[in-house]
């Protein structure tokens, strides 16, 4: 890849961190809870976008990032209050500042009218005319040399009108270069507020031919005629990313003598020396410069565009400079972390293989071979959980995309919807979280499209004028679950019911728990919408999203109450490569079940087994009872039990709620198993969530306990509704 295109989408993917940033601190804000910190937090971000998109002359972006930045300087200077009005706009500008990003990506156009809205509006608040004109295809900065007097008695004649004039005088380090960071680009920044006049010191530049230059020796003097509402902070705005890596002194007004001496190396050019180059060859002078600085220099670079090092990437600082930048973090090409992925699960297996021949071979327990194959053991699962730890990120990245989804479906729905999230920081493997976006999104648009009332009826029932969706995650259980909740109206199941007769998907005369027709949504085809629109009514794709999550070994549930509203949960697990589990025997067959939702094994006796109904088996288990599931007839195989207590009992628990109970035959042992997709090599089969390979070299279904348990409910459950019917 070309280097620069290999920073540009570096630039790219740190945009979507800031964008996320930016997202959150304004909800902060329009949620009350937001400080002086926060305000320069979201100030920050924009200004990173700017100045990064200016780095690749982006300049639609830019001009967009400037008005929106302005704004924002005004709110963290206080000149605007942080009320209501302002930050929906805010938001509106967050989003039209999204669009820009991916619109620069190659994505979608803007909507350059829904952009020139926001920029009025921004206008309104901060009352600067807003240069949004398309960009002059020309060179930006002026670098004509002006001669000015260099006898330090007497005061120069002034460049630029009396007005606003300040003086910026800096001199790069190699650290700013070496950061990705480049002096014309600052010049150009120190341009958009006003107009300038730049004068270089070249003297002290060897001859390129004789010399090889490691280190930046030019001297930059601006004299910047600002815009009226442009002070001091606003040009150390400019500068604020290459603190530490330049000497910088801002003066106000004209340079003077006191000034000019202030500083070590003479900064304006004799007359001579500034008419040796014309600007076309003082710019070559500068890149080569650059380059030259940047390719002898022994750290490696950091590719970071118009980005300041994080805290965290800096180990000793005095005072405002780095005295030594080490990176805490890198960045892998995500196919290299996928193989090491795999090659950890093939250690696995082969760890299995070896510990399955030590066995066979008979060797003691205490043998040199058999302690040397526990310490593998024990190093195999270090390297696994490291590994994994590589691609587990927070749900953040998922969740922070959905404040606008909300927005934009409440105002094509005319309803008020608030999103509360909770566990962003809740952490999954990253297979996972690419592919739960679109699940999510789904769910998101049908709970505010059919879920939620419109604001009148809300009134009407008593409820709050404006609907609420909860977007949460957690663990539990070895596992990742997610839940997607409004507090609507709720699934009418009349109608969802009539829906399904209708179209053929039930029979009339079926006799359905209100599990099985909630359940129905998720039927392809299926709809409740009354007309087609761009917001897809609750169940159309719901079958995709259920697709979607079983892809992913986990499973959908839904709990409705009409009147209150509806939860689906999404149970997933947190990674798809390695999982714990018992190995267990079913007749001649040999499973895996999780050993994350096994709470005990046990062997009852006869007496704790009873029937429920013509199909139930429930167990006692100290003073309560829960369902009794024989694994085998429940895949279609003959159960090798004597008895109805026969075998050994795993109690289990379900992501559905409470205990159960798995008979199986024997126990063989816990393993650390390698999870091979069945979905994608085969089909889906009910009951089985995956497979894996034995230390034997045999294959092993891997159980999905909450299924085999929702099958038993619904096989209990028909035979008392069909008793209720007659």
């Amino acid at each position: 890849m070309d280097p620069m295109e290999a920073i540009r989408a570096t630039f790219f993917q740190e945009c979507e961190e800031l964008l996320g940033d930016l997202e959150m601190g304004l909800l902060s804000l329009q949620d009350g809870n937001g400080d002086h910190e926060t305000v320069n937090a979201v100030f920050r971000a924009v200004h990173s976008v700017k100045g990064g998109a200016g780095a690749f002359g982006l300049e639609d972006l830019v001009r967009f990032a400037h008005v929106f930045e302005t704004t924002l300087d005004d709110v963290r200077s206080g000149k605007l209050a942080v009320d209501p009005d302002i930050v929906a706009v805010l938001l509106r500008a967050a989003d039209a500042l999204t669009d820009h990003v991916t619109a620069a990506k190659g994505g979608p156009p803007v909507d350059t009218v829904n952009a020139a809205l926001i920029v009025s509006d921004l206008q309104q608040f901060t009352g600067v005319e807003a240069l949004m004109e398309p960009a002059d295809d020309g060179d930006d900065i002026s670098f004509v040399p002006q001669m000015l007097a260099l006898d330090l008695d007497e005061t120069p004649q002034a460049i630029l009108t009396p007005d606003n004039d300040w003086t910026i005088r800096f001199k790069p380090a190699a650290a700013l270069y070496r950061n990705a960071n480049d002096a014309i680009l600052l010049i150009r920044e120190l341009d958009r507020l006003g107009t300038t006049r730049v004068v270089v010191d070249q003297e002290v530049v060897p001859s390129l031919p004789d010399k090889v230059v490691t280190e930046p020796v030019l001297t930059w003097s601006v004299q910047l005629c600002a815009d009226a509402a442009i002070g001091e902070s606003q040009i150390r705005d400019v500068f604020e990313f290459v603190q530490g890596d330049c000497e910088l002194h801002v003066f106000a007004g004209s340079v003077g003598a006191e000034e000019v001496a202030s500083f070590d190396d003479p900064v304006l050019a004799s007359p001579n020396a500034v008419g040796a180059e014309s600007p076309e060859q003082l710019l070559d002078r500068l890149m080569r410069e650059a380059n030259v600085a940047a390719e002898t220099e022994t750290a490696a670079p950091t590719h970071r565009p118009v980005q300041p090092l994080a805290q965290s990437d800096v180990t000793s600082v005095t005072g405002n400079r780095p005295e030594a930048l080490v990176q805490t973090t890198i960045r892998v090409d995500l196919e290299r972390v996928d193989r090491l992925i795999d090659l950890v699960g093939e250690l696995v297996i082969n760890q299995a293989m070896l510990a399955q021949r030590v066995v066979e071979a008979g060797l003691a327990r205490s043998s040199t071979i058999a302690l040397g194959l526990d310490d593998l053991e024990q190093l195999t699962r270090e390297i696994q959980d490291s590994v994994m730890a590589i691609r587990a990120q927070p749900v953040k990245s998922v969740f922070q995309r959905m404040p606008r989804l909300v927005r934009e479906v409440a105002a094509a729905t005319g309803k008020k919807v608030r999103l509360v999230t909770e566990g962003e920081g809740t952490e999954v493997d990253k297979t996972v979280i690419e592919r739960l976006s679109d699940p999510i999104t789904h769910m998101i648009r049908n709970a505010i499209d059919h879920g939620l009332e419109s604001p009148d009826r809300r009134v009407a029932a008593g409820k709050a004028e404006e609907g609420t969706v909860r977007l949460s995650a957690q663990h539990r259980s070895g596992r990742i679950v997610i839940e997607v909740a409004d507090d609507g109206r709720g699934i009418d199941r009349e109608r969802v019911r009539a829906i399904a007769v209708d179209r053929g998907i039930v029979a009339a005369d079926a006799i359905l728990s209100d599990e099985e027709v909630d359940n129905l949504i998720f039927a392809p085809g299926f709809s409740t919408a009354e007309a087609i629109s761009d917001i897809s009514g609750r169940g159309v794709g719901m079958d995709v999203v259920k697709r979607s999550i079983q892809a992913l070994g986990g499973r959908i549930v839904i709990t409705s109450r009409p009147g209150e509203g509806s939860v689906f949960t999404l149970s997933l697990p947190l990674t798809l490569a390695v999982l714990d589990g018992m190995v267990v025997s079913v007749g001649d067959h040999t499973l895996v079940v999780p050993i994350n939702v096994i709470v005990e094994s046990l062997q009852p006796k006869a007496i704790d087994v009873r029937r429920l109904g013509p199909e139930g088996t429930v167990l006692a288990v100290r003073g309560s009872h829960v369902p009794l599931i024989d694994v085998a007839p429940s895949l279609g195989w003959a159960s090798g039990n004597e008895g109805p207590a026969g075998g050994v009992t795993l109690l289990v628990e379900s992501e559905l709620g409470g205990l159960a109970a798995l008979r199986v035959d024997a126990i063989q042992g816990q393993r650390q198993v390698v999870i091979k997709s069945l979905e994608q090599n085969y089909r889906q089969v009910e009951g089985v969530a995956a497979a894996t390979i034995l230390g034997d070299g045999r294959v092993a279904l891997i159980l999905d306990v909450d299924g085999l348990i929702a099958s038993r409910k619904r096989t209990t459950a028909r035979p008392l509704l069909q008793a209720q019917a007659s």
